[in-house]
């Protein structure tokens, strides 16, 4: 039985597996879409999503699946007291593999304890997203066609932003690799991230504030929002939502090949007018999670198509 609650479940040689399987269903997408006929994946979000929720089922559907779910926990037994733990155990009487998102961080890992089908974690509050990473690395491939030696702005809320840290411990795996930590003081990086991640693998990296200071010297923009789901005052996030701007003005200190990712949803972080510019990626970056979700689809249920 496999889950996927962290990036580091999958080896880097599982990981180099799951991306050449991804590009290869880009390439060739009738050549899987018969390969879950009978299979079903439930999704449990206890939180709202857009994007990782359709994308899952849209994964599920492209494969030939069929899918179930719900998309708040209002609409689950959890809003009648029911456990994470009873939830996932009566799932897997209906479903193959499950997507889960949860507010709550561990959410995932206590799910897989107890499940007797393969766990997806879409999201545990501020702690991992695994699956984002996973789109971020085919992204990451696919635009500049390497995973080692570049550099790597992450700019935001690194303090909240569960993409951010789930891709540091992705990429430091890689070789030739530094970070750029781009954020306010308040949204700094977590110190187990910055210790336990960075330093204990020796990953070179530097805490800047202003973000016209990293552009010229970065390959990947990796820019996030500022999460008012994961404030306690209104007043601190209305201070902080609108550090960072990326306009057209600022990506002309930006390197030709530099290219822009983010997660999405974006609120004000990334001006529209810089949706024209070839090196905004994060709409391809959506297209990308679709493919790298059918692969760890049928990588997680075992399934292989000739």
């Amino acid at each position: 039985m496999r889950h996927l609650i962290s990036p580091l479940d999958l080896t880097t040689d599982e990981l180099k597996n799951l991306l050449q399987l991804a590009q290869e269903i880009e390439r060739n997408p009738d050549k899987f879409k018969h390969a879950c006929d009978g299979k079903t994946l439930a999704t449990l979000f206890y939180e709202p999503s857009t994007r990782t929720r359709l994308s899952h089922e849209a994964a599920m559907l492209n494969l030939g699946g069929n899918i179930m779910g719900f998309s708040s926990a209002d609409s689950s037994s959890a809003a009648k007291g029911e456990s994470v733990s009873d939830t996932i155990q009566t799932i897997a009487c209906y479903a193959d593999i499950a997507a889960m998102r949860h507010p709550k961080e561990g959410s995932s890992y206590v799910a897989s304890r107890k499940s007797p089908i393969p766990i997806i974690n879409a999201g545990d509050g501020g702690h991992q997203h695994p699956t984002q990473t996973l789109t971020d690395l085919l992204t990451i491939l696919n635009l500049k066609g390497r995973l080692d030696n570049m550099t790597i702005g992450v700019c935001g809320d690194l303090k909240f932003g569960r993409t951010v840290h789930s891709l540091i411990n992705a990429m430091v795996r890689y070789t030739g690799i530094k970070f750029v930590l781009i954020s306010p003081e308040e949204l700094r990086i977590p110190s187990y991230v910055r210790e336990d991640v960075l330093d204990k693998n020796n990953t070179p990296y530097e805490e800047v504030v202003r973000l016209e200071d990293a552009l010229p010297k970065l390959d990947i923009l990796y820019m996030t929002r500022v999460q008012k789901e994961r404030f306690f005052n209104e007043e601190e996030y209305l201070r902080m939502k609108d550090f960072y701007v990326l306009n057209k003005e600022k990506m002309k200190l930006a390197k030709d090949d530099m290219y822009v990712l983010h997660p999405l949803p974006r609120v004000n972080e990334i001006s529209v007018e810089v949706d024209e510019d070839p090196r905004a990626a994060y709409f391809r970056q959506v297209q990308y999670g679709v493919y790298v979700r059918m692969a760890l689809i049928l990588t997680l249920l075992d399934i292989h198509v000739d």
